[in-house]
């Protein structure tokens, strides 16, 4: 969820006038059309957010064991439940991604400036470690930080959420034509299990780090919160991001095998 408070397309032309500075006049039509972007990447990347923590309680079934997961999946298959969500989050996610990608660098010279940025930016941190901890002299550099990162996992998100999710819509739709069911403990596990783990463990920190950050950025943009402030906001922030995160590494050990489901004892019987 890409929530840059800053466009890059506005149409700008100077007018000089005489020795004083050019003043630029700002197109109306171009921001306003700057305005529907914002919005169109802000309220797809909330759905998401709001999908990817439901999908996690879904997934989570796991937990109960292949009873309970097994129980979940079939019935959002059987009441045509998961077939229009498939194709409702590939429209919602190719949406925000194109919105995103409107303020993601596109050169490689733009993406090493953004890089050295970082680096310098996390070399400040380290050496006023007092001032990177809760000083507001700081916030900038925090902001800046959190971007930066949101852009990284965004461009990681892009690559490894199109294979998931294009695997497990036709997969779906697949299963749906034959009447079959496509979701189940036993497939899954043996998918988790055979390599898959890796890519998941890596969406999985991408996906949680990118929800909770645009979910701050979006708040700031728009004021939600505002009372609150920023320092609140981030630390709502902070608890969401090692929240779901901790529930995720818990609920992937257990599909990888490493770990018995803690809660298959409340379906036995």
């Amino acid at each position: 969820m890409n929530t840059n408070t800053t466009p890059t397309s506005l149409r700008a032309k100077s007018v000089p006038r005489g020795d004083r500075p050019a003043s630029f006049v700002v197109d109306p039509a171009a921001a306003r059309r700057q305005v529907w972007y914002e919005l169109a990447s802000g309220a797809t990347g909330l759905a998401l957010a709001l999908f990817m923590w439901g999908h996690m309680f879904l997934v989570g079934s796991i937990l109960t064991g292949e009873k309970g997961f097994n129980w979940v999946a079939h019935m959002l298959e059987e009441y045509f439940i998961a077939q229009p969500t498939v194709a409702a989050v590939l429209v919602l996610f190719i949406v925000h991604a194109v919105m995103a990608a409107r303020k993601v660098p596109g050169q490689l010279k733009e993406r090493k400036v953004m890089r050295d940025l970082g680096r310098d930016l996390n070399a400040y941190g380290k050496g006023f470690p007092g001032m990177a901890r809760g000083d507001e002299r700081f916030q900038p550099h925090v902001e800046s930080m959190l971007w930066i990162w949101q852009v990284r996992t965004g461009m990681i998100i892009l690559v490894l959420a199109s294979f998931h999710l294009i695997l497990l819509a036709s997969n779906v739709f697949e299963a749906t034509m034959q009447g079959g069911l496509a979701i189940d403990a036993t497939r899954t596990l043996a998918r988790v299990q055979g390599g898959l783990w890796m890519l998941y463990a890596v969406l999985l920190v991408c996906v949680e780090f990118h929800a909770s950050v645009g979910l701050y950025r979006l708040a700031i943009k728009w004021g939600f919160g505002a009372r609150l402030g920023r320092h609140t906001l981030h630390r709502i922030e902070q608890v969401l991001l090692w929240l779901f995160l901790g529930l995720g590494v818990v609920v992937l050990a257990v599909l990888a095998g490493w770990l018995p489901a803690p809660l298959e004892f409340l379906l036995k019987g």
